[in-house]
């Protein structure tokens, strides 16, 4: 597999794979006339001459999600209530569906069947045999979900609603597979619902740095299909366009979700006194573009640190800093 460069402005950027190039090239990122560079070649061609990039047909991305046996997901109409703490209300017309993570229904209007199916959610996985569904089910097991999804079916008619809230305060954030090519890659914890149809499956981190200190750990969600889906995060959301090249430095926590064309790669600090006197760890995730990338503003292992680190049973403060007694209103209960 080449590495690729491009000129940018006169500046050299790079190096990015053939899936790369051709995703910026679709998006507009790049033009036919762009200057590309990879070895193997005398001097700078632009992209319209180099076959393998100008001709989309040549250039397949390996990565691509996988057909979904002819099957779409289904056209779901939504809306998202509340502010800090929110939910998504999704609407259904008859004979349509949505799946969930168990445990995340809020409300349903009369007429919605709710059934619990083994695996994934996807149309394969549940049109398939014994070892389809097994195989679904364990890459759900893998990420720490649980075996099992819920569907919710509007059975009746005219129009069915269902709800679906957030586990802690954040953003509920909806993103249509279409306009990402079929595929975003997410945090473990982050899938909420989606269409039916859409795929709930693992994205594997190749590099062994990633995978080790990543934060997020060696596996992420992976999210295929041509359907809506929404994920949730903590606090305020953050999203980024990279350029082509363009590289930022994130928390590991921090990462929501992005698109396959991102390059994801673990950096450390470079400072030992910093990393351990800064509060900011020893490692940070390093994205480079083209491509999407989401972040939040509060990860939710950080609230839950600062909340254990409060509670009483931990050594923190108890409930009475308000108090005018202050500390002297748990002395006796040592």
């Amino acid at each position: 597999m080449y590495s690729w460069h491009v000129a940018v402005n006169g500046q050299t950027v790079g190096p990015f794979s053939q899936q790369q190039l051709i995703a910026g090239l679709r998006s507009g990122q790049y033009s036919r006339s762009t200057l590309v560079w990879r070895e193997g070649f005398s001097g700078w061609l632009p992209i319209e001459q180099v076959p393998e990039l100008a001709d989309p047909g040549a250039g397949a991305v390996s990565s691509a999600p996988p057909p979904m046996s002819g099957t779409h997901a289904h056209e779901i109409d939504y809306e998202i209530f509340g502010h800090e703490m929110q939910f998504v209300e999704i609407e259904l017309d008859p004979n349509e569906s949505v799946i969930a993570e168990a445990g995340s229904m809020m409300h349903m209007t009369d007429g919605i069947r709710m059934d619990t199916i083994f695996g994934d959610g996807s149309a394969s996985s549940q049109s398939g045999g014994f070892f389809d569904k097994m195989l679904g089910a364990g890459k759900r097991m893998l990420t720490g979900e649980s075996l099992f999804m819920t569907v919710f079916t509007h059975a009746g008619s005219g129009k069915g609603r269902a709800a679906f809230a957030a586990p802690y305060p954040g953003k509920i954030i909806p993103l249509d597979l279409k306009q990402y090519n079929g595929r975003i890659i997410c945090q473990k914890d982050a899938f909420l619902c989606a269409a039916k149809g859409v795929s709930v499956g693992i994205a594997f981190q190749k590099k062994i740095g990633v995978a080790l200190f990543g934060g997020e750990g060696f596996i992420m969600q992976r999210l295929d299909g041509d359907g809506l889906c929404f994920v949730h995060a903590g606090g305020t959301i953050v999203e980024k366009q990279l350029e082509a090249g363009q590289t930022l430095r994130v928390d590991t926590g921090c990462l929501v979700a992005l698109t396959q064309t991102v390059q994801y790669d673990i950096e450390f600090v470079g400072n030992v006194k910093s990393a351990v006197f800064g509060g900011e760890g020893f490692f940070f995730a390093t994205l480079r573009g083209p491509g999407h990338v989401w972040l939040q503003s509060l990860p939710f292992s950080r609230l839950a640190g600062r909340i254990w680190a409060a509670a009483p049973q931990a050594g923190g403060k108890g409930g009475d800093e308000g108090s005018v007694l202050g500390g002297l209103a748990t002395i006796f209960e040592r």
